[in-house]
């Protein structure tokens, strides 16, 4: 995965994160945790799946297909990554 594809899988993670925290009142870690949620599964849910081979991504050209794999893996795992936190900190809270 080159910086680029990283960068853009990141930024989409956190937009992703920050949506899902909106979305979901009961399940939003505030701006700054949905942001550190979605930004970390943005870059672990783009690697993921581009070992996957769901996105995969030309080797060093920026087109628009790699673009929208980037934004479309990055939002996606940012914003299951803040599901599965706002989860864990929920049953953690309960106990």
């Amino acid at each position: 995965m080159d910086l680029v594809a990283l960068l853009i899988s990141v930024i989409s993670g956190a937009i992703g994160g920050n949506i899902a925290g909106a979305a979901m009142q009961d399940k939003s870690l505030g701006t700054l945790g949905n942001s550190i949620a979605g930004v970390l599964g943005g870059g672990v849910g783009a690697a993921l799946l581009k070992a996957l081979g769901v996105f995969a991504q030309s080797s060093g050209t920026l087109d628009i297909g790699s673009i929208l794999g980037s934004v479309a893996s990055g939002g996606v795992g940012g914003a299951v990554l803040l599901i599965i936190v706002s989860l864990i900190k929920g049953t953690m809270a309960k106990a």
